[in-house]
């Protein structure tokens, strides 16, 4: 079986190495390609094509080893436990001629902790790519699992072309905000995933715009949640649920520091500014969850920067309105 390393040269990781993996059966396509009446379903004709343009040949990674994750502990302090069961997963793939494997994950917390930024985190560590499924926008089943070439703009899911537009059989695919999915009783939105949660169903999913037999089995799952309680029974059990708590205080800081060093390190203009943000400003930061942290940073560098100061400053930040971003911590 042919395999590749896939790592970058420059790569603090070194747990992307591929070997290959069928996602779809060429004569399936050839057969349903044959059987197209011509002048008719043009975009369909187009997709088998293009699949077997592509081939059915994917990469699946395969982990040389157990990568160092320390920059991910540090700068998710929050998201230990989620990190800890991704390691030991990576742990048992590496000395087999098994590709990684990790079962559907499931993020549950109060917004802002960090959630789909974990999910993309783990993604860049695993070298696969990503898809975003934005749950709170998504209306329909069809954008998972396709839609029926019979109707007007047609067009496969998104799982579909995880699979067969991507370069991998296991792309990691972010279901975001899983418990605000809305939908009728027609459509139902989280409907597909009923089958591609599960290991052995997922091995022959079919999209109903191609319909055609495709291996999701691989697929890396990332879902994130408030609320557990909307989410289906059967859903929620083919999943690992991990609650993220709030970070401590200590956490926190941490947290808004790492912040301010990537942004720092980041942009051009980074470099005129000093390398440590003082603490008063990590004292204010740390009232603010994550996702608000960024906004508040990008004001105070660019407050600094219009009063020609090298340091961000309390007053550079903004100012604390009704703070509906702000959690508690844990003590």
């Amino acid at each position: 079986m042919e395999s590749r390393s896939l790592a970058p040269q420059n790569s603090p990781f070194r747990l992307p190495v591929a070997q290959m993996r069928r996602v779809f059966q060429p004569d399936e396509v050839e057969r349903k390609l044959a059987k197209l009446q011509e002048h008719e379903h043009d975009t369909l004709r187009a997709t088998y094509r293009r699949m077997l343009e592509r081939g059915p040949q994917r990469f699946q990674v395969k982990p040389s080893g157990v990568p160092d994750m320390a920059n991910l502990y540090q700068t998710l302090p929050n998201f230990t436990e989620v990190l800890d069961d991704v390691r030991r997963h990576v742990a048992l793939a590496q000395d087999s001629r098994d590709g990684l494997e990790v079962p559907p994950i499931l993020l549950l917390g109060p917004p802002g902790i960090g959630k789909t930024h974990f999910a993309k985190q783990l993604a860049d560590l695993l070298g696969t790519g990503m898809s975003l499924v934005p749950m709170s926008s998504m209306t329909a089943g069809w954008l998972l699992s396709g839609s029926s070439s019979q109707w007007k703009g047609a067009r496969p899911g998104k799982v579909f072309e995880a699979l067969v537009d991507g370069e991998y059989a296991n792309p990691v695919i972010v279901v975001d905000e899983i418990d605000k999915a809305s939908g009728d009783a027609q459509y139902d939105p989280l409907g597909a995933l009923y089958s591609l949660l599960e290991h052995d169903t997922a091995q022959s999913f079919t999209d109903e715009f191609a319909e055609v037999a495709i291996d999701a089995s691989q697929v890396i799952w990332i879902t994130t949640a408030n609320d557990e309680r909307t989410i289906p029974a059967p859903i929620l059990n083919r999943m690992n649920v991990f609650t993220v708590k709030s970070p401590s205080l200590e956490a926190a800081r941490q947290i808004a520091r790492n912040l301010y060093q990537g942004i720092r390190s980041e942009h051009g203009w980074g470099g005129h500014f000093a390398p440590e943000p003082q603490g008063q400003v990590l004292d204010q930061l740390c009232e603010l969850a994550p996702r608000e942290m960024r906004r508040a940073l990008m004001t105070g560098f660019g407050n600094a920067q219009l009063d020609q100061r090298d340091e961000i400053s309390v007053t550079d930040l903004p100012r604390a309105g009704s703070k509906k971003g702000q959690l508690g911590f844990l003590q």
